[in-house]
């Protein structure tokens, strides 16, 4: 039997876990999602232009976002989430789509045996919504992790990290795809490699600058489509 030449062997990737923020870069919500939260924090007293939403609020959980509120306006604001999930559901069931080029990169690391998986700064109730409108649910069954299960968000690293050790992964052999701020910094903090996505509807007109954003906190590349991010595996 001839001997395996290991030189001849092509190379193993530096990467055994891809975590997929998702809002973003699965699927394209934020358009929805922003434009449906400029129209809550108004409800609830806080008036802010769509650019100063995204600034502020893109990747951020509901208890950020609810926390902000309380700061600026002096009150507690329980029916927040309810009244934002009601007009972005509504919205999600008759508009919400998969990223272009999702399904050809899960196929493709399918084929590389590269696990992946979701680690979302939202509620799996938002997740689910989202997973179901657009068909991916059974793509992604069993590995999608929510801020719920976290007691800081991102940008601390602890949802990372917990995707990571639940997937049987080390951090420096994950490879994160993020679009926003908070989310490069939480890869960072975790120690592993991440990616900036601008690829997404909300940053059209922003990618330039949304990007060397990213790449200030801590993003090695920028990406426009998904079906970059296999080169850098």
């Amino acid at each position: 039997m001839p001997k395996h030449d290991a030189s001849t062997a092509p190379p193993a990737p530096r990467t055994r876990l891809v975590i997929f923020d998702f809002d973003g870069v699965v699927v394209d919500s934020e358009p929805i999602s922003l434009s449906t939260l400029r129209d809550t924090l108004a409800h609830f007293g806080l008036d802010l232009t769509i650019d100063a939403v995204r600034s502020r609020f893109l990747g951020n959980s509901v208890p950020r976002i609810a926390q902000a509120i309380r700061a600026e306006t002096g009150r507690d604001q329980p029916d927040f989430a309810a009244h934002w999930y009601d007009l972005l559901f509504a919205r999600f069931r008759a508009e919400l789509r998969a990223m272009p080029g999702i399904t050809d990169l899960l196929d493709a690391l399918d084929r590389r045996g590269v696990a992946y998986c979701i680690a979302s700064g939202s509620a799996y109730r938002r997740l689910d919504v989202s997973l179901e409108v657009t068909g991916l649910a059974p793509r992604f069954a069993g590995r999608v992790f929510s801020a719920d299960l976290v007691l800081r968000g991102k940008p601390a690293p602890d949802l990372f990290l917990l995707a990571a050790e639940r997937m049987g992964v080390a951090p420096g052999e994950c490879l994160v795809v993020e679009d926003a701020p908070a989310g490069i910094e939480a890869a960072r903090a975790a120690g592993m490699r991440a990616l900036g996505f601008v690829g997404g509807g909300h940053l059209a007109a922003l990618a330039q600058s949304h990007g060397a954003l990213l790449t200030e906190r801590g993003a090695e590349r920028m990406l426009t489509a998904l079906d970059e991010v296999t080169a850098w595996l």
